[in-house]
């Protein structure tokens, strides 16, 4: 059977996505900085292979793909050094070449529109980034697609918007999650009442598992939509109610994050991409749709339950 490799596992994603290659008996390998970290999370699945890199090596990447016919990229990179993402997918790509794997899929974000133009965005969608976290995402793409371009390895993107799930702490939610559990105030960033969408990662893993088994996926770019638009005040209010609190917020406008930023590098990198939250980018996925059927869209409500049943 096929190997798919997860190129950076480790994240919340790879993990859901392991467990629906688990599910339908795929062998598959992870590929990771950390033996230990992967071992602790993958290694009681015996269809599961360990291989670690050095992202700054192309040999040692090369090696970690040796046999592998799909691979799935999910590294992520600090969010004040986005100039490592077309760094470190070009060697990824040349090293694939190297390697002998067929297929690689990026998964992707909004960044590279920039500010959107409608008021639902697909994949035709211009690709205008005005900041600079935007302009290194599009450059990944852009590498992605000429890999195709090239003939030598089949490529595709699917691009997702925020996101949330069990035990992802890195989603925008995860402060609401973890307050309206403990009683605490929950730390959002505002406006909170903009129009917004929420992708629930094992949705998310399910579709990258079908998308990578169609053959007319590959050369194109895709996006996945939530479950509908919400906002971030109505799920915040959901997860308190559904963990039986009255809702506490403190909510940062982009005046605050910049003063917050003073002290905390992440925070102060959110600023750049605050146009988000004043004109989100609201995806259509109906290609997508045309191309798998029906998606698996968890409701809010639901998706919220099984986040705090987690915690």
């Amino acid at each position: 059977m096929e190997t798919v490799a997860l190129i950076g596992a480790s994240g919340g994603l790879g993990k859901f996505i392991a467990a629906e290659l688990k599910a339908k008996g795929q062998p598959y390998r992870v590929i990771g900085r950390s033996e230990t970290s992967l071992r602790a999370t993958f290694g009681d699945d015996p269809l599961a292979t360990i291989a670690t890199w050095d992202p700054d090596s192309p040999a040692s990447i090369q090696k970690s793909l040796a046999g592998v016919d799909t691979a799935i990229y999910l590294v992520g990179v600090n969010y004040w050094q986005f100039e490592l993402h077309p760094q470190l997918m070009k060697k990824t790509l040349d090293a694939a070449v190297a390697a002998g794997v067929k297929k690689v899929l990026l998964i992707a974000t909004v960044y590279p529109f920039g500010i959107p133009q409608s008021k639902l965005v697909n994949e035709g969608h211009p690709r205008q980034p005005h900041t600079f976290k935007g302009r290194m995402r599009k450059e990944q793409e852009d590498l992605v697609l000429a890999a195709h371009t090239s003939g030598l390895i089949q490529t595709a993107i699917l691009r997702l918007p925020d996101f949330y799930g069990p035990g992802i702490d890195r989603s925008f939610l995860w402060s609401a999650f973890q307050s309206a559990k403990s009683g605490k105030r929950a730390q959002l960033i505002g406006p909170i009442d903009t129009p917004h969408e929420f992708v629930f990662l094992p949705d998310a893993a399910a579709t990258v598992v079908r998308l990578i088994d169609e053959p007319k996926a590959w050369g194109n770019t895709w996006n996945l939509a939530g479950a509908g638009v919400t906002s971030t005040h109505a799920m915040a209010d959901e997860i308190f109610a559904q963990a039986g609190r009255k809702p506490k917020y403190m909510v940062a406008g982009k005046t605050m994050l910049r003063i917050f930023g003073l002290f905390n590098p992440v925070v102060r990198e959110l600023v750049e991409m605050h146009y988000l939250q004043t004109s989100p980018v609201i995806m259509d996925d109906s290609r997508l749709k045309d191309l798998l059927g029906e998606l698996p869209k968890t409701p809010y409500k639901e998706g919220i339950r099984q986040v705090l049943a987690s915690i």
